[in-house]
C-alpha cells in the first residue's frame, strides 16, 4: 500500500463512527510508509477532530532500529501507546506514560493484569482466542482483586484474527526470496495471501512475519453478549470499505451469515466456527 493510500484512509477515518484511532506499523519494520513523526502529525489531526489517539507499537521486534521507533513513539508527550511487546510496556512504564495492553501481549488471568495495572496499563485488548466466558471469570477475578474499575476491556470484534509472529517471513518465502532481501513484497498483497487445506477450506491468511485467521471474525451478532463485560469494540480495516462496518456496529446490523466469516472464538466454539 502506497503512502498515500495510508494517509487517505485515516483522511476518510476523521468523518468515521470510530471514536479511538490506533496509528502505526505493529508486523514488519521494513515495511514502515510512515516515520514516526509522519503518525503523530495525523494523530494530531485527528485528535484535533475529537478522535482519541493511540500510537501502537511493534509485536515482534527483531532490530535495534525497532527499539529506538518504539522510544520514539512513548516519548511524543501527546498520546497514549499501545504495547504489543513487554519492550514497550517497561519502557512505557519508565517513561510514566499511559499504555494499552495489545492482544499480542499474553494476558490470560487477573494476576497478571494487576502486575500490568501497576505498570501503567490503562485498557485491555484480551487476546484474540480468549472467549467470552473465559473473559467473564477474568474479570470477577479481577474484581475480586479489587482492580477491575482500573482498567477498560477492549475486545477485537472484526478483522482477520492475528493469530501468530515469526522471525520469519512468510510472504517473502512464497516468493521465493530470502527475508533479508524481501523487497517488501508484502505490499503486492494488501489483504494478504490466503492459504487453503487440500479440502478447499481457507485456514489462514499470511501477512509478512504474522499468520492471520483464515476467515475475517466478525461479532456483529454478539454486541448484546458484551454489555457490562465490554467497554471498546475493535475493527481491523481489511480495505478502504472497512470503515462502513463500523455503522453496522453502531446501529446493531446484524450479519449476513457467510463462508467468510466466524466468531467461534468468543462462543467458547472451534475458532473457524460461525455460530449464528
Amino acid at each position: 500500500m502506497a503512502k498515500t493510500k495510508v494517509e487517505d484512509f485515516y483522511q476518510q477515518a476523521i468523518s468515521s463512527e470510530a471514536d479511538i484511532i490506533y496509528l502505526g506499523e505493529t508486523v514488519c519494520g521494513k515495511r514502515r510508509l510512515l516515520k514516526p513523526a509522519d503518525w503523530i502529525a495525523i494523530g494530531r489531526e485527528l485528535a484535533a477532530n475529537g478522535k482519541q489517539v493511540v500510537l501502537s507499537t511493534m509485536a515482534l521486534l527483531e532490530a535495534p532500529s525497532e527499539l529506538k521507533v518504539i522510544n520514539t513513539l512513548i516519548d511524543n508527550g501527546e498520546f497514549a501507546v499501545e504495547a504489543n511487546d513487554f519492550s514497550a510496556v517497561h519502557l512505557a512504564h519508565q517513561n510514566k506514560v499511559p499504555f494499552v495492553a495489545g492482544p499480542a501481549l499474553n494476558l490470560y488471568n487477573a494476576q497478571s493484569l494487576e502486575l500490568l495495572v501497576k505498570l501503567g496499563m490503562t485498557r485491555w485488548c484480551m487476546p484474540v482466542e480468549l472467549s467470552r466466558d473465559w473473559l467473564t471469570k477474568a474479570l470477577r477475578q479481577a474484581e475480586t482483586l479489587n482492580i477491575r474499575d482500573q482498567f477498560e476491556v477492549e475486545v477485537f470484534s472484526y478483522g482477520h484474527l492475528p493469530l501468530a509472529y515469526s522471525a520469519r517471513c512468510f510472504t517473502a518465502r512464497a516468493k521465493d526470496l530470502p527475508k533479508d532481501n524481501c523487497q517488501t513484497c508484502c505490499s503486492e498483497y494488501p489483504q494478504g495471501i490466503p492459504v487453503s487445506s487440500q479440502e478447499n477450506q481457507t485456514l489462514f491468511n499470511l501477512n509478512g512475519i504474522q499468520t492471520q485467521s483464515g476467515y475475517c471474525y466478525d461479532l456483529r451478532d454478539d454486541l448484546s453478549s458484551m454489555e457490562g463485560l465490554v467497554d471498546v469494540i475493535r475493527i481491523s480495516p481489511q480495505s478502504m470499505e472497512s470503515l462502513s462496518v463500523l455503522e453496522d456496529f453502531r446501529t446493531g446490523n446484524r450479519l449476513i451469515s457467510s463462508n467468510n466469516s466466524c466468531n467461534g472464538y468468543w462462543r467458547s466454539i472451534a475458532g473457524m466456527s460461525l455460530d449464528t
